[in-house]
């Protein structure tokens, strides 16, 4: 009997430490959820905090470009003169700005034509499977000169080394309305929409991706000259087409075509 006393003892004295090591798993497990949960709720407040920062900087890169838009029109109003066009041989743009701001000196022609500019773009083209950011005339066979019409200003313009003319009437050209010279110099700033869609995903900019060459052989891949070769005489990147030159009888003929229509041989 003493001897099942002692047993039962030892059970019950074991009880109360069987209980205390429960209540200390159940306090750990509770304080497993509270950390969990502490952590839950300062990767929401880092998420929150960052979403916050990125739209603040959208919102900043709107306003900036917002800011860069009037700024630029604003000074546009207030240049002295009016903007005007003149041809030139293509190719040749930036040699005839050249020449003219030499004459400007030369002719001391500094009070009357102000400045010279030939619009430029950027646009990215892969070549040999190489990606690289090339600039380009705008607008080929075109100059864009700031100037006060006046007979003698028409005439150092007009008798400059590879100018064909003034565009519009020979003699009496019309200057550009400040939508249309902004519309030329201004290839840069974008609009609150433009730069709204960017933050969205969208592409920015009218940048295009030109993997032909003009001279380049293809094969056409569909329409009634498919199989047959074909040699890229002018490509149109806006339009994403091609004039190639498909030999049909023994004769070239030119036939425009998607990128799409065209294969590299």
């Amino acid at each position: 009997m003493s001897e099942q006393s002692e047993s039962d003892d030892e059970v019950l004295a074991d009880e109360p430490a069987k209980r205390g090591h429960g209540a200390d798993v159940v306090e750990q497990a509770d304080i497993a959820d509270v950390v969990e949960q502490a952590d839950a709720v300062e990767q929401a407040d880092a998420v929150e905090q960052a979403d916050a920062v990125e739209q603040a900087a959208v919102a900043q890169d709107i306003d900036d470009a917002v800011e860069d838009e009037a700024a630029f029109r604003a000074k546009l109003r207030v240049q002295e003169g009016d903007w005007f066009v003149i041809h030139s041989y293509a190719g040749y743009e930036n040699r005839v700005k050249v020449n003219l701001q030499t004459r400007v000196t030369s002719l001391n022609m500094e009070p009357y034509i102000f400045d010279v500019q030939v619009p430029m773009e950027t646009v990215t083209e892969i070549k040999n499977g190489q990606r690289k950011q090339v600039a380009r005339v705008r607008m080929p066979g075109y100059v864009l000169v700031r100037m006060e019409l006046t007979d003698e200003s028409w005439g150092a313009v007009r008798h400059t080394p590879g100018v064909t003319g003034f565009v519009g009437h020979t003699h009496q050209p019309i200057p550009l309305s400040h939508d249309e010279i902004y519309t030329m110099l201004n290839p840069i700033f974008q609009s609150s929409g433009d730069a709204a869609g960017e933050a969205g995903g969208a592409k920015a900019g009218q940048t295009h991706i030109i993997d032909f060459e003009v001279g380049e052989s293809v094969t056409v891949m569909e329409g009634p000259f498919e199989t047959l070769p074909a040699t890229i005489s002018e490509i149109n990147p806006e339009s994403q087409k091609l004039k190639v030159l498909v030999s049909i009888f023994g004769r070239e003929t030119p036939v425009e075509l998607s990128f799409s229509q065209v294969a590299k041989i």
